[in-house]
């Protein structure tokens, strides 16, 4: 242990934030780094604590407390401290395909569990490990080798995404010939078009992208893969097995009377949208028309809601509200949501923090949905109807569920709607192509505890497999589907 007593000595700083006045005026990052320096102290707070909840990946109480990956978080802030930042990213890389990522969107499961936090701040992982994938990158330590050998087996991987594009780096390291397909025109899936560039810059991607073709791995973008069952049954002739990671891409819709009027859009359509056209112009033309003078309503109050609100901002909207089903969490931890279990507080994201700047408070109005959207003579949506809820046991299951308080009706304006209500599983054209098993929430069906479908040599990871999830679990999803499948093609697996 480097720091014996660093824990006591040293407050958790962040790295500096761009302020909201400035931030707003463009899509780039705007989380920086702290020097060296500084970042080795605030690796200096890590107690390697006996049992280090930080890199446990336990679900608890439903949720995910510590890194999926199982990171050796306290191996790695150790090496930071001591400035040992090629080691560091040596045993990070152990663990991890893509840090760069994870370091820009994660919630920080691993900091949510850290010992430090349960009385003080916890320690900034997160920050941590960027500060270890950039130095890394910027000195050439950061390299995906081309395999010696070659196995004569040929894998397909349907999508892009994380969990797609890290079994594909597994198992071409391995040796296997590996097929990446792409329905949209560029690399990424989620990454790429699910999250705005000011959250993770598309440089990120095309620089990890780039090097896993230099290794070997082929690309295929444009090509929507379970449209043509023909092409389905000439791939699976063509390759030894098949990794379907298509994510969780059935948006759950909201049922309103008016829900056909125009200017109403999924919110990973809207968010595409932006980034397609950002950088189909190479950042020289702003999409300013889809928001711009708009009253914007989000419908969603998670991750993809928060990202509508700053990209909404961004492109000039005159104001924005984002509607949340459930009641406002609590500022602290209630009794029956302890530690290390993921903290369900209030939490005041980077789209908040620039509404509550642009427009002098927070967007979210909490317990409500639209009970109706009214549309002008256009057919264009102008106003929508939001009803308050409230929480009630249903007589039938015995469940708490959340109905409308009659007489709490009251009508807003809005020229642009974003549905951001959540997944509700794989797509079912892809499932049908394939013939694979899905479950009750429309997750592809895999033995227990593994990735294989119910036909054999189709497996699946990611949010195909569990459903809407984060990055880190995906990219968790691909490393574990690559090592089943290179154990069945190969009777071992040393990955």
């Amino acid at each position: 242990m480097g720091k014996a007593t660093g824990f006591l000595e040293y407050y958790r700083v962040n790295g500096n934030v761009i302020a909201q006045e400035q931030r707003i005026k463009d899509f780039r990052e705007f989380h920086q780094r702290l020097p060296l320096e500084e970042q080795k102290k605030q690796a200096a707070r890590c107690m390697e604590c006996g049992v280090p909840f930080c890199q446990a990946g336990a679900m608890l109480a439903g949720m995910m407390s510590g890194c999926p990956l199982h990171n050796l978080v306290p191996e790695i802030n150790d090496l930071v401290y001591r400035g040992l930042m090629e080691q560091a990213y040596e045993r990070l890389s152990m663990t991890h395909s893509f840090p760069e990522f994870t370091c820009r969107v994660c919630p920080a499961l691993c900091e949510a569990a850290c010992t430090c936090g349960l009385h003080t701040e916890p320690v900034s992982t997160k920050e941590n490990e960027k500060a270890v994938i950039e130095y890394a990158f910027e000195h050439g330590l950061v390299k995906e080798q081309a395999p010696s050998v070659r196995t004569g087996k040929k894998i397909a991987v349907i999508g892009s995404g994380p969990s797609g594009l890290a079994a594909a780096q597994l198992l071409n390291r391995r040796g296997h010939e590996v097929t990446v397909y792409e329905r949209s025109d560029r690399v990424g899936g989620l990454l790429r078009y699910g999250i705005p560039n000011m959250k993770l810059d598309k440089s990120v991607i095309d620089r990890r992208v780039k090097m896993m073709e230099d290794a070997g791995v082929h690309f295929e973008v444009g090509v929507n893969i379970g449209t043509d069952a023909a092409g389905v049954k000439e791939l699976k002739k063509q390759f030894d097995a098949i990794v379907l990671a298509c994510g969780a891409s059935n948006p759950r819709d909201i049922k309103a009377p008016g829900r056909e009027a125009g200017g109403i859009y999924f919110a990973v359509e809207f968010l595409s949208k932006v980034t397609k056209s950002l950088l189909d112009s190479d950042f020289k033309k702003v999409p300013y028309e889809l928001a711009k003078d708009k009253n914007v309503i989000v419908i969603g109050g998670g991750d993809t809601g928060n990202d509508c609100v700053g990209t909404s901002i961004r492109l000039g909207a005159k104001s924005v509200t984002q509607l949340e089903m459930m009641p406002k969490p609590p500022e602290s931890r209630l009794p029956g949501n302890s530690w290390p279990e993921w903290p369900k507080v209030l939490k005041v994201d980077y789209g908040q923090e620039e509404a509550i700047y642009k427009f002098g408070k927070d967007p979210r109005i909490y317990q409500t949905t639209v009970k109706e959207f009214i549309k002008d003579e256009a057919g264009n949506v102008k106003a929508v109807t939001i009803v308050s809820l409230e929480s009630k046991k249903d007589e039938s299951s015995g469940r708490m569920q959340m109905v409308p308080v009659e007489g709490s009706e009251q009508t807003i304006p809005a020229d642009l709607v974003l549905i951001a209500a959540g997944f509700l599983g794989s797509e079912k054209y892809v499932t049908d192509a394939f013939g694979v098993e899905t479950n009750g929430r429309s997750n592809v069906q895999t033995n227990e505890g593994g990735y294989r479908t119910s036909v054999k040599g189709v497996y699946t990871a990611g949010d195909m497999h569990i459903g809407q999830s984060l990055v880190v679990r995906a990219i968790a999803e691909g490393r574990a589907a690559a090592k089943q499948v290179d154990e069945d093609l190969m009777g071992y697996s040393n990955l």
